[in-house]
């Protein structure tokens, strides 16, 4: 057994396997509940809002930093594939959340949309929108897959076999007392905590070994539509909003606010090259000369206060286009939730 990896527990040493790096390994998701709870098996972190990355720094100590749906991000964070080259071991793979803090030093998804839009190393560099990358789990060190040892040991490794300098961050965490924290959280407009049960393995699928503590309902949504501008405004009006339950598309209702100038000429530009005559929402479909519907193709992030009975959100704003999560795969976020997304 290695240096590296003499640093676990026993149980968590016979866990590591050894093997070839792997060129993929799928992302662990959290499921929401409303049950906020302590408990000393369990350990509690700040949920930022941002873009997950999987990060890959081989043995040549080449980075690659990957969306949860495979997308190469190196050109849209030039400067964290950079110090994940100075900063991380050769052989390492390490999963955490890219982010963008407001004035109130809260994590800004929207924000972040000005990098995420980037796809020139050079245009990158030069925002003046600067990014983080908070690393919270490692998946793969020193030969070794160690996704069957526990989150502690994970952890361990993570915060010992790394340079910690910016923009690369560890992310702590708060041991036993989760319902404390969920509401220092949320007194500080955070849009929640992870819960994590220490003792867990790293699964690739959507598990209850994690659970999102939510202060802010937010999730994704797929574009369906949009309704005309009315007065000075651009682009469109508001959005058409669906979901995907039982592959049926479900209407969620529209958003109207959230928007800046240039994001409605933008995305109101995207959105009439992908029109069409017919709805194509299977349940609950909006009728109006004043809408146009679209290919059901692009998915965004709304944040919202509740849902109704009948599926659509209250006070919805829209935060950005998301590129790391397929259409298909948009479902209503529940805590009984089946449905990978």
């Amino acid at each position: 057994m290695t240096d590296v990896l003499a640093r676990l527990s026993s149980d968590d040493r016979e866990a590591a396997k050894r093997e070839d790096m792997p060129d993929w390994l799928t992302p662990m998701k959290a499921k929401l509940t409303h049950e906020q709870f302590s408990d000393p098996d369990w350990v509690y972190e700040r949920k930022l809002d941002g873009e997950r990355v999987i990060a890959y720094v081989t043995q040549n100590g080449e980075a690659r930093l990957c969306s949860r749906n495979k997308k190469c991000l190196n050109k849209s964070y030039p400067e964290l594939e950079q110090a994940l080259v100075d900063n991380c071991p050769p052989g390492v793979i390490v999963d955490g959340e890219v982010v963008a803090f407001n004035d109130d030093d809260i994590s800004d998804f929207q924000l972040l949309q000005a990098r995420m839009k980037v796809s020139n190393r050079d245009e990158a560099r030069a925002s003046n929108v600067q990014v983080y990358f908070y690393l919270f789990d490692c998946l793969y060190i020193d030969g070794h897959n160690i996704t069957n040892c526990s989150l502690r040991g994970r952890k361990k490794l993570l915060k010992e076999a790394l340079q910690w300098t910016d923009p690369l961050r560890f992310t702590a965490h708060k041991n036993e007392d989760g319902i404390s924290y969920y509401h220092e959280a949320c007194e500080k407009g955070w849009e929640g905590l992870i819960a994590k049960r220490a003792n867990a393995r790293y699964a690739h699928s959507r598990s209850s070994d994690w659970l999102k503590f939510k202060c802010l309902m937010q999730q994704e949504f797929v574009i369906c539509g949009f309704t005309q501008p009315e007065g000075e405004r651009v682009g469109f009006g508001a959005l058409l909003l669906g979901f995907y339950r039982n592959k049926q598309l479900v209407y969620a209702g529209d958003v109207g606010t959230g928007f800046d100038d240039a994001t409605l000429k933008e995305l109101g530009g995207r959105l009439e090259s992908i029109s069409r005559e017919t709805s194509p929402f299977d349940k609950n479909s909006p009728s109006g000369d004043d809408i146009t519907f679209v290919t059901p193709k692009l998915v965004c992030e709304i944040a919202f206060t509740e849902w109704t009975q009948n599926d659509n959100l209250r006070h919805p704003r829209f935060l950005g286009l998301r590129r790391d999560k397929k259409a298909s795969k948009v479902h209503k976020e529940t805590e009984t939730q089946k449905a990978e997304s």
